[in-house]
């Protein structure tokens, strides 16, 4: 395959990965600009505690799909020809990544990842996508903090890779999105450490009381 296919397939990668689908979900149906609501992020999880959990999954499918639709397209693109491509594929899911974090539509402050990371490793190796999300499951299960779920998860992604048997490209793009999950969740581990991060139900609550509120006083 030639070189200038898989760059042209890198920059696609980035240009969908930076489509900020939870600011344009926020902007059409409650017509509020996410970034300036709740934490701020762009991402499924200030969505849906902003807009309520439909909106949230819907941004969340789409975010996924950001990471999914690259990979997934050029693995078939490139399958026929039989020629190896893996570090052109680790490349493309960490471009699709790359623009969901530093979206070039909104000066390059976007989310955290996690979403379209899941999409990039559903694409590559769908075992070692549901490894990382039953230890997401059971994370936030035991302790109900979503933060805490995605770095663990993040972190553990490589592990799986390796132990599925993916190429040395794959993994160490993986290990690259790991450490940027990390660092997108920076503030989140301080919280944790000092032991000031909201639980997920916690951070429900208050957004249904908030709501609640908001509609009691508009009647």
């Amino acid at each position: 395959m030639p070189e200038y296919q898989s760059i042209l397939f890198a920059i696609a990668a980035y240009v969908i990965g930076s489509i900020p689908f939870g600011k344009i979900i926020a902007g059409s149906v409650a017509r509020i600009d996410i970034t300036q609501r709740g934490s701020g992020n762009i991402g499924a999880t200030n969505v849906a505690r902003e807009l309520g959990m439909k909106w949230g999954i819907i941004t969340l499918v789409l975010d996924v799909l950001k990471g999914l639709a690259p990979v997934l397209i050029f693995s078939l693109y490139v399958s026929r020809t039989g020629a190896p491509y893996e570090t052109a594929l680790a490349a493309i899911g960490l471009c699709a990544l790359l623009g969901h974090m530093f979206p070039v539509f909104l000066k390059f402050r976007g989310g955290k990842g996690v979403a379209t990371a899941l999409g990039v490793y559903l694409a590559i190796s769908p075992l070692s996508c549901l490894c990382g999300l039953v230890l997401f499951v059971l994370i936030v299960i035991k302790w109900d903090f979503i933060s805490l779920g995605s770095v663990i998860s993040a972190g553990a992604m490589p592990l799986f890779l390796i132990l599925f048997g993916k190429p040395q490209p794959v993994i160490i793009a993986s290990l690259i999105m790991a450490l940027l999950i990390c660092y997108k969740h920076k503030e989140n581990i301080q919280r944790l450490i000092k032991g000031e991060e909201r639980k997920w139900k916690e951070r429900n609550v208050q957004a249904n009381r908030s709501s609640n509120l908001s509609n009691s006083s508009s009647e």
